[in-house]
């Protein structure tokens, strides 16, 4: 076990893939010579050389449909979207023709795909680069969806999409690419749809993904001095969604809390809150809470965009709440 950056995790699994897979190629912005806007991608140009490191002109569009296009005749590209905001500009593309292929060509044509790219706040990059998505993804039958929180998962994960005969949404968060874990020396994968209980409970469970993990696990800190046991599970993929974990560790807990740092109106917590609803609703204890962004535009001001995201002190708030605790 070595301890590793997200970013550099997510690297060695690109190589590790590249080199086992020839089919297996990249195309995105600034992903060659200048190494990926968060330098995911460095040092791949110079090892796989240009066909296999494709530059792209600021046309999402135009690469994303050359990848699906790339995917149904026999390679596995790797299409890299800067921000994830510009994923409106190839929508077509992704729910249109990725997505829905394999369907309406009765399984005779595949599309392995995998699209990554990073959303989410918390660097001031204003109301068009700092959005979280996952709830357009997730809402589309075709896509798998995938969110990793730790540098472990990141590369267990990355290295099961490029696996993966059907299009995957790779979706990491901007402020986990210089976060630190440990790595296994050796060969391994993370199964895409199976969560992972980041932290073992029974007064409360708190189901999150990507970077809102963190702030779960230090909410459940927060808790704890309180004398509140919290469960942290990890969902590590909105689709396939591992909603049997969710609801065993509902009947042990009694109370959820979802939290993520998407818009609360419609997001996956809403998806979440109405499944354990119909599934175990004769064990909650309390009614489900979601904790979300706010129902408005990303702000550039600090302080507002830290109001407007969610935090550990807003889910501990909300697990307060769970269990009768608020003070």
């Amino acid at each position: 076990m070595r301890e590793l950056t997200y970013a550099k995790a997510l690297r060695e699994a690109l190589i590790e893939e590249m080199e086992r897979d020839p089919n297996i190629l990249l195309l995105g912005e600034d992903i060659g010579v200048y190494g990926g806007v968060f330098k995911v991608t460095e040092g791949l140009l110079a090892r796989f050389g240009p066909e296999r490191v494709i530059e792209t002109p600021i046309s999402e569009a135009g690469f994303v449909s050359a990848a699906v296009g790339l995917a149904m005749t026999g390679k596995h590209p790797m299409a890299e979207l800067m921000f994830m905001d510009f994923a409106y500009v190839a929508a077509d593309s992704i729910f249109n023709q990725a997505a829905k292929m394999r369907y309406m060509s009765g399984g005779r044509a595949q599309v392995p795909l995998t699209i990554r790219t990073q959303q989410g706040g918390g660097r001031g990059n204003a109301a068009q680069h700092s959005q979280s998505l996952e709830t357009f993804f997730t809402h589309i039958p075709g896509l798998k969806v995938v969110l990793p929180s730790t540098p472990y998962d990141a590369k267990g994960l990355l290295k099961s999409a490029l696996r993966d005969p059907n299009p995957v949404m790779f979706i990491e968060h901007k402020l986990l690419y210089n976060t630190k874990g440990l790595v296994p020396d050796g060969e391994y994968t993370v199964p895409l749809g199976k969560a992972d209980v980041k932290r073992s409970g029974t007064d409360a469970t708190v189901v999150t993904w990507s970077r809102t993990v963190l702030h779960a696990l230090e909410a459940a800190d927060l808790a704890a001095a309180d004398g509140i046991d919290v469960e942290v599970i990890d969902l590590r993929c909105t689709v396939p969604l591992d909603i049997d974990t969710v609801v065993e560790s509902v009947k042990k807990t009694g109370r959820l809390v979802v939290a993520h740092e998407a818009h609360r109106r419609l997001g996956v917590g809403a998806e979440i809150a109405a499944l354990v609803q119909e599934l175990a609703f004769d064990y909650l204890d309390a009614p489900v809470e979601r904790v979300g962004a706010l129902d408005i535009p990303t702000p550039y001001s600090k302080p507002l965009e830290d109001e407007a995201l969610p935090d550990a002190a807003k889910i501990v708030q909300a697990i307060k709440r769970v269990t009768y605790s608020e003070t």
